[in-house]
């Protein structure tokens, strides 16, 4: 699997109070973007003298974080999506997560087993389990500003 340098776009659409159509707005940009989905190539040799052109462990910078605003709730509390995704391309499994996070919090409730806070601006993704190469979780929370996320660190398999 490759990855281009590129942004997801993602539309909502409602209908307008008169129903005379409908209003689209972009919930993904690259302005709403946390991190990118690049992967630079590394040019080490192997125990075997051949070149490695990817790389044979991941790093942080394989786990991509995507977030935008939706839909406020019915209180009008901001809501957002958050989209974290294994991107790496040699095939590795991520495991152990941790994202900064802040003092995190949300007015709706985030299954614990997806994300979680566990202490001042350290989160943990999927309970610590492993995201295989190419799996992506999502999950929305309740906020009145969003939340910069960024990888913290990661283990590799």
């Amino acid at each position: 699997m490759f990855v281009n340098n590129a942004v997801l776009e993602f539309y909502e659409t409602s209908e307008m109070d008169s129903g005379a159509g409908s209003d689209e707005k972009m919930v993904f940009s690259k302005a709403n973007c946390t991190g990118f989905a690049r992967k630079l190539l590394a040019s080490a040799e192997d125990d075997d003298g051949t070149t490695n052109r990817i790389g044979a462990t991941c790093s942080k910078d394989d786990i991509v974080i995507f977030q935008g605003p939706t839909t406020p709730l019915p209180n009008g509390i901001p809501t957002y999506t958050v989209q974290i995704l294994n991107v790496c391309v040699s095939g590795c499994s991520i495991s152990n997560i941790h994202v900064s996070c802040g003092w995190f919090s949300s007015a709706r409730l985030i299954n614990p087993r997806v994300f979680r806070r566990i202490d001042y601006d350290d989160c943990l993704v999927n309970d610590g389990e492993a995201l295989g190469p190419g799996e992506s979780l999502s999950f929305q929370y309740a906020n009145s500003f969003q939340y910069p996320l960024l990888v913290s660190s990661v283990a590799c398999y």
